[in-house]
């Protein structure tokens, strides 16, 4: 009995599964006493689209498909806009982070999501008025890890650290990356630093996990230093950059000229400890 190539049985699959899915929706749409293109706003070209983004997505090689999200998990209603709850079934972890930090802190009090007209930072004028949920920097139907890195982050921040990303060493690693499905190791984005990765262990092996409290290296700076720049650099390069307020509003376009004394009093210290004349 001949076998089937895996690749073209996995496309057909996807070929499959986005035609039920399409029925699906309409399905849904038109048992809600509404036409197809006329369900929560979007056009049939509109549904059409969304459809082939999901077809290259991870979500899609992964089985999860439109009702994975869109669907209320107990009463089976359908829904047309997924919150943050629709996304923990699946990524529990990135959820939980992501409302430890500014970003999401606002729904885990049951509030309004936060937008960037609130920030004290300056942002962008046509931004202020999205609300932060994993939607915000996370397309939704494309999934595209390498636009969340940066290009999120740039939609809404227009701080001086954040433009100047553009002009650093950092940003062409990153641009060496676009290419790929997902940032690799030797790329740093804005997510790199700010929303760090971490191995876990688990009963299958190593997991790489997002910490999406965007705001749990910013301070103290010693915990970036450890959770990150210590990941590239040496320990006295990166506490003579993270410490020094006019290369990071630079975004470390350039080596530290700072030299903190606390080095020269560790090498002090080393020297007498190897003087054995005394």
């Amino acid at each position: 009995m001949s076998r089937v190539p895996v690749r073209p049985l996995r496309q057909s699959l996807r070929a499959i599964a986005a035609i039920v899915l399409g029925c699906w929706l309409v399905a849904i749409a038109w048992s809600g006493g509404m036409s197809p293109a006329l369900a929560d706003g979007l056009t049939q070209a509109e549904i059409d689209t969304i459809t082939q983004q999901w077809q290259g997505s991870i979500h899609a090689l992964n089985d999860v498909n439109c009702a994975s999200c869109h669907q209320e998990a107990e009463t089976k209603a359908f829904l047309a806009q997924p919150t943050q709850e629709s996304c923990r079934s699946c990524h529990e972890q990135a959820v939980d982070t992501f409302l430890l930090g500014k970003h999401g802190i606002r729904l885990l009090e049951g509030q309004t999501p936060l937008t960037p007209a609130m920030a004290r930072l300056p942002m962008h004028a046509d931004a202020l008025d999205r609300q932060m949920t994993c939607n915000t920097c996370h397309d939704v139907h494309s999934v595209n890890t390498v636009q969340a890195a940066t290009d999120s982050c740039l939609t809404c921040h227009n701080d001086a650290h954040s433009v100047n990303y553009q002009n650093s060493k950092h940003a062409k690693l990153f641009e060496a990356d676009r290419s790929l499905p997902r940032p690799s190791n030797a790329s740093v984005s804005c997510a790199t630093c700010h929303l760090p990765r971490h191995s876990v262990t688990t009963g299958s092996g190593e997991v790489v996990k997002v910490n999406h409290n965007n705001t749990y290296t910013l301070k103290p700076r010693d915990r970036m230093v450890a959770d990150v720049c210590m990941n590239c650099h040496g320990v006295e390069y990166s506490y003579n950059s993270i410490f020094d307020d006019e290369l990071v509003t630079a975004n470390f376009d350039k080596p530290p000229h700072l030299e903190l004394e606390t080095f020269d009093l560790v090498r002090a210290l080393e020297v007498r400890r190897g003087d054995t004349t005394k």
